[in-house]
This record gives C-alpha cells, sequence and structure tokens, in this order.
C-alpha cells in the first residue's frame, strides 16, 4: 500500500536524498549564475543544496516530501539526457550511453536495499528496468555507500521511488556519519632530496623552495610523514626566481628504481622504520583479495610492510614500513589512497 502512494506521489513525508556529482557537472547543471537549480526548486517544490567547496565531488541534497524530490529527479534525469544528447552532436558515438547518478546510501539502510540474497535489488532492477549497484566499501571517512543507478530519465525516476520506498519503511540506525568530499590536493612524494607532486601516473618535480624546505627537514627528522599537510608555498609553482622549472615526468614505479634523482647527493639513503595504526574495519582494503593490493603496494613504494595480527579487543591493527624515506613516503601515500 505504501509503495502504490509513494508511486503516485501521494505520500506526503519528508525525506532527504544525497546525490554524488562531479564538480564539472554542477557547471553544466546550474546553467548561468544558478538558473538551472533555481528553476529545478521552484517547479518542484524541493529543497536542493549543493555543498561548497574547492572538491572534485559535490554532494546535492534534495529534501522534500516524496513528490517534490521525484519532481526534482525527473528533472535532473532529463536534463542530464539533454546534456548526453548535446555532447554526442560532436562526437562520433552510435550507441547513446545510459543516464547516470550516484545516490549516498547510510550503510545501514543498504541491506534493506540489497535484499535477502539480492532479492530485493533484483526486484528493483527487473521492475523498472534501472541499472543499479551498491558499493561493497563505504565512501572515505563516513558509514555511507554510494548506489549507482542508470538508465533511461524513466527507469532512473521509477528505481528512486522504489528506493525512497526501502529508505522509508528502514530507516537508518544509529549514527550516520555522512561523507564530506575532500577538497582536491596534491600529495607530495620525496625522493633523494627531490620534492615531486602527483598528477595522475606521474611524478612531477616540485620547485625548488619545496625542495630545499625537504633537505632541511631531512636534517632535522628522519623523514617528513606523507600523512601530514603540506603547507601551500606562495609563488612556488611556475618558474622560480627567474628559472625555469624542469619538465621532467617521472613514472610513480620509478621514483623507487631512481630513488636518487639530484647529481652529488647520498644514493642510498639509510633505511628507517614508521609505524601507522589502521582501523580493523579499513585493514580489507588494504590487503585486498589474497593480498593482492598490499603486494601492490610493496612493489610500487620499493618498502617491506608488515601488517601485525589482530590483537583481542584492539580496533586497530598495527603496520610497520622500513626502507629508505622516499620508499616509506610512496608506501604511505599508497596506503592512503586505499
Amino acid at each position: 500500500e505504501m509503495e502504490s502512494k509513494v508511486s503516485e506521489g501521494g505520500l506526503n513525508v519528508t525525506l532527504t536524498i544525497r546525490l554524488l556529482m562531479h564538480g564539472k557537472v554542477r557547471g553544466s547543471r546550474s546553467g548561468g549564475k544558478g538558473e538551472t537549480v533555481k528553476k529545478m526548486r521552484e517547479e518542484s517544490g524541493a529543497r536542493i543544496n549543493i555543498s561548497e567547496g574547492n572538491c572534485p565531488e559535490r554532494i546535492v541534497t534534495i529534501t522534500g516530501p516524496t513528490d517534490a524530490i521525484f519532481k526534482a529527479f525527473a528533472m535532473i534525469a532529463y536534463k542530464f539526457e539533454e546534456d548526453i544528447t548535446n555532447s554526442m552532436s560532436n562526437s562520433t558515438a552510435t550507441s547513446k550511453p545510459p543516464v547516470t547518478l550516484r545516490l549516498v546510501v547510510p550503510a545501514s539502510q543498504c541491506g534493506s536495499l540489497i535484499g535477502k540474497g539480492g532479492s530485493k535489488i533484483k526486484e528493483i532492477r527487473e521492475s523498472t528496468g534501472a541499472q543499479v549497484q551498491v558499493a561493497g566499501d563505504m565512501l572515505p571517512n563516513s558509514t555511507e555507500r554510494a548506489v549507482t543507478i542508470s538508465g533511461t530519465p524513466d527507469a532512473i525516476i521509477q528505481c528512486v521511488k522504489q528506493i525512497c520506498v526501502v529508505m522509508l519503511e528502514s530507516p537508518p540506525k544509529g549514527a550516520t556519519i555522512p561523507y564530506r568530499p575532500k577538497p582536491a590536493s596534491t600529495p607530495v612524494i620525496f625522493a633523494g632530496g627531490q620534492a615531486y607532486t602527483i598528477q595522475g601516473q606521474y611524478a612531477i618535480p616540485h620547485p625548488d623552495q619545496l625542495t630545499k624546505l625537504h633537505q632541511l627537514a631531512m636534517q632535522q627528522t628522519p623523514f617528513t610523514p606523507l600523512g601530514q599537510t603540506t603547507p601551500a608555498f606562495p609563488g612556488t609553482l611556475g618558474s622560480v626566481a627567474g628559472k625555469q622549472q624542469s619538465s621532467i615526468a617521472l613514472p610513480l614505479p620509478a621514483l623507487t628504481m631512481f630513488p636518487c634523482i639530484c647529481p652529488g647527493l647520498d644514493a642510498s639513503p639509510p633505511a628507517s622504520t614508521h609505524e601507522l595504526t589502521i582501523p580493523n574495519d579499513l585493514i580489507g582494503c588494504i590487503i585486498g583479495r589474497q593480498g593482492t593490493k598490499i603486494n601492490e603496494i610493496r612493489q610500487m613504494s620499493g618498502a617491506q610492510i608488515k601488517i601485525a595480527n589482530a590483537t583481542e579487543g584492539s580496533s586497530e591493527r598495527q603496520i610497520t614500513i622500513t626502507g629508505t624515506p622516499a620508499n616509506i613516503s610512496l608506501a604511505q601515500y599508497l596506503i592512503n589512497a586505499r
């Protein structure tokens, strides 16, 4: 009965649905000075908020009675289809890709969404014609999971209606830690007295000031932990004091093959050890299936990595990383990325 009322848009219950979108999508959706979003708010009657900040991802929060949420989703789905159609007019692609949206759902509600033995999610797929996938892992530093839905706008609207029913029937259990996208920041790796910033699969030498600062830091401490935030140095990007920045780009594994890029520096810095503690529930994503991920990290970083066995009553596991400062920094970066 609840489902039939919801599908007719008659269940006047206030709900909040969270969507995860890439920052660049926001531009195409907002229109001139947010006109599209303003129109969506007015026509649907839903509250639509877009998270701010210099992040590659944005959270779009849609709150209101169920019928207002469905109207807002219909407008979003059709707008996305329009964007796809427009982008295809300039491309050679012949098959039209489906509209894809990512919902952010508290993990405690995902079990109900999947159903016993996957029965509920199968039923939603079959009755709506949309593809629905629930991520296995929680989004970083949160207790929420991404639920990806794709298909035609009509299939997506029907799918959202059914997901709303599940969320109303099975409210979240316990406290939810919401996912908050992190600002775009460039990690820094130090190798052989030279600072590198990560750009895709390549390590680009960082300008002179940061390298000099690192060399000073190396004299004071065994190495600079990568997990710490690197402060921004005004004027360090581009050319430095009239010098052109070197354009050499090294693939990440090359840093481990050439731990000393700078001439005149010791090619084999002394090995040191660093310890990390990782929550038990995150250790699986670092180890990977049958140890694939941790072996990959060992190979890429050139560091020895030991994971202590779980101790009774402890919610954390100890990771010991041994190697040169460059090896340790790279291993730490790769572990944090996992």
